[in-house]
């Protein structure tokens, strides 16, 4: 396969949207306030508007295995709905945890499904 370096900085630049899409940075931030012990199951991101706001609805999924990170799954559905988040170019509008799964075998999990509501903040 033969690449083209020649190609001018602008054709390999993401695309604006792509630039200032969220998902990194949210997912880092609910990673951190988990504490560091869930495991991400899934992730899904669409686009969001009304008449006066755009931005993106993220569902995520978490899980948390072992009886330590149990306790960090409670004490994260506990902070998500007052967390502040700091993420460049966006305001969290809403985040609420919107279904719990626990199991006690073979061992204690806990599975937590978000939806987060993310608006550009271009101010």
């Amino acid at each position: 396969m033969q690449i083209d370096l020649s190609l001018h900085k602008t054709a390999l630049a993401p695309t604006r949207r792509a630039a200032r899409s969220p998902w990194l940075p949210l997912l880092s931030t609910l990673m951190e306030l988990a504490g560091r012990k869930a495991e991400l199951v899934r992730h899904s991101e669409r686009s969001w508007a009304s008449a006066t706001f755009s931005g993106t609805r993220h569902t995520v999924v978490l899980s948390f295995a072992g009886a330590e990170a149990v306790t960090a799954g409670e004490q994260y559905m506990d902070a998500l709905p007052e967390h502040e988040f700091a993420i460049t170019g966006q305001l969290v509008a809403d985040a609420a945890v919107v279904a719990v799964e626990h199991s006690a075998l073979p061992e204690p999990r806990l599975e937590v499904s978000a939806e987060l509501l993310l608006l550009e903040d271009d101010g």
